[in-house]
């Protein structure tokens, strides 16, 4: 009884630590943003293909949370008519001038840190991490976060200890040669707009809870 008691409070130490701190929205709440505009994004992973995919992932999630979401693909074309073409050299634009292009309420910057899969002792892990800004088109920042999430194929348990070995080693190799990065993408921008306890407020077009 004793050793159970240890063990839940243990547990509910460990819960009460792994709580986010609440951040403060009311700049969010006060510039009530209608629209997002998202940018071309700054990729510091090695992987060039990595924007492409995560930019094609953000809109749905935005969407869903109830905000108009500018066509990325017309975004990227009209910002390269006016000379933008680099993430870094659109990020260091102010945010006025980018939302005065699109009649945008606010500007979401998105920075790729880590998008990569390791391999160590007959494992890979596929790993991304992105930070998220959104800035209104005053210049005032509404709302940061930070993510990241990995993931590591799952091996057979059950047959003879060389067969298991066999197993692994073909599924890192499998992974590390074709890392499917997609699924822990939008896994990260669902937890981030929808499901954080400090994801963005819903916005003016949501209709519907969706978990």
């Amino acid at each position: 009884m004793k050793n159970l008691l240890s063990v839940a409070v243990a547990i509910f130490l460990t819960a009460c630590v792994a709580q986010p701190i609440k951040k403060d929205l009311s700049a969010f709440e006060a510039a009530a943003p209608r629209s997002i505009l998202v940018v071309p994004i700054v990729n510091k992973a090695l992987d060039v293909d990595a924007p492409n995919y995560v930019l094609a992932a953000l809109p749905v999630p935005i969407a869903d949370k109830g905000y108009y979401v500018f066509p990325v693909n017309t975004t990227k074309f009209v910002l390269e008519q006016e000379g933008f073409y680099e993430g870094d050299r659109i990020h260091q634009e102010p945010t006025p001038v980018l939302a005065r292009l699109f009649d945008a309420d606010s500007v979401l910057y998105v920075t790729i840190h880590r998008w990569d899969a390791q391999y160590v002792f007959f494992t890979t892990t596929v790993t991304v991490e992105f930070e998220y800004r959104l800035v209104s088109r005053e210049g005032v920042e509404l709302w940061s976060e930070k993510k990241k999430l990995a993931y590591q194929p799952q091996n057979s348990t059950s047959g003879p200890p060389l067969a298991q070995l066999l197993s692994a080693v073909i599924n890192a190799a499998i992974t590390r040669a074709a890392p499917n990065y997609m699924p822990l993408t939008q896994q990260a921008n669902r937890q981030v707009f929808i499901l954080s306890p400090n994801a963005i407020p819903d916005g003016p077009y949501r209709t519907t809870q969706k978990k």
